[in-house]
């Protein structure tokens, strides 16, 4: 994927939202199971009355029961279909799409956006109560239930021990060719008067299972079975713990992704493309 758009196109910056309840992540997949991209793509090809499909481009590729308040995703269009129908797009749209996943804006980008590789950083909460009683029925599909007391300050002392560009290969799932290096940018926990802990966690980008991995930690740090100092442990040794668990998706809500000035998009899209290393082995 370029950031240089077909001569005749247009490229579109679409602002959405999604409860990923029901869906089986946002790629989409073979066999017909239903994800957020292949329901947005329908609706597109639906409502332009086009042929061809229009394959949309997202900031970041959310897990199966994962959600989404502030994703991001660009599409390049004809030049006359944009001029045909976007006027009345974002209202067809809500017409046909279901009504878990909304279109919130549909724009043209600025020059050199790409939805993925100009991003500079993305913003996730996770939820997570440890009231007695359990989860309000009302949020039950967007907060985890701890079933131990959390000790908020022991996991926030934590959370400190992972702040930086690090390896994060201890917390993620490992792809072939791809880099488990990425700056933690921010990770914090907050415990609302109605008692439910919100983890926000920034980062410039994330690999697979990273954040449900680091929450899995702090919670083990959090209800007593771990030191505050362990997760970081398990960071310097780059190597999968068995006793890093995933928590569950549905507690995990990716709620912003930051972009920098417009005339930064091409560079910062270029500089994301290439494969990272640490500076120097041991620095870190």
């Amino acid at each position: 994927m370029s950031d240089e758009v077909q001569p005749g196109y247009v490229r579109i910056r679409l602002d959405l939202s999604y409860d990923g309840t029901d869906f089986h992540g946002w790629a989409k997949q073979p066999g017909g199971r239903r994800t957020v991209q292949q329901e947005i793509e329908d609706a597109l090809r639906t409502v332009t009355r086009s042929r061809q499909t229009f394959e949309l481009t997202v900031a970041g590729r959310t897990d199966a029961g994962v959600h989404a308040r502030g994703q991001v995703a660009h599409v390049d269009l004809p030049e006359e279909v944009w001029r045909e129908h976007h006027e009345k797009l974002l209202k067809r749209l809500a017409g046909r799409l279901p009504k878990d996943v909304r279109v919130w804006a549909l724009r043209p980008a600025p020059s050199g956006f790409d939805a993925r590789f100009s991003a500079i950083w993305r913003r996730y909460a996770y939820r997570v109560t440890d009231n007695p009683g359990g989860v309000d029925p009302l949020l039950r599909g967007h907060v985890l239930w701890h079933d131990r007391p959390l000790d908020v300050d022991a996991m926030n002392e934590a959370a400190r021990h992972l702040l930086g560009e690090h390896d994060f290969a201890a917390y993620c799932k490992k792809r072939e060719g791809a880099t488990t290096i990425r700056t933690l940018r921010e990770l914090s926990l907050v415990r609302g008067e109605d008692g439910i802990i919100t983890a926000t966690v920034r980062a410039d980008a994330f690999c697979h299972n990273m954040v449900r991995s680091l929450i899995g930690a702090l919670l083990f740090v959090g209800d007593g079975h771990r030191p505050p100092e362990w997760p970081g442990q398990v960071l310097a040794a780059r190597v999968r713990d068995s006793a890093v668990h995933v928590v569950r998706p549905h507690g995990l809500t990716l709620e912003e992704v930051g972009y920098p000035a417009d005339e930064l998009l091409a560079e910062r899209s270029r500089q994301a493309r290439n494969k990272r290393s640490l500076p120097s082995a041991g620095c870190c």
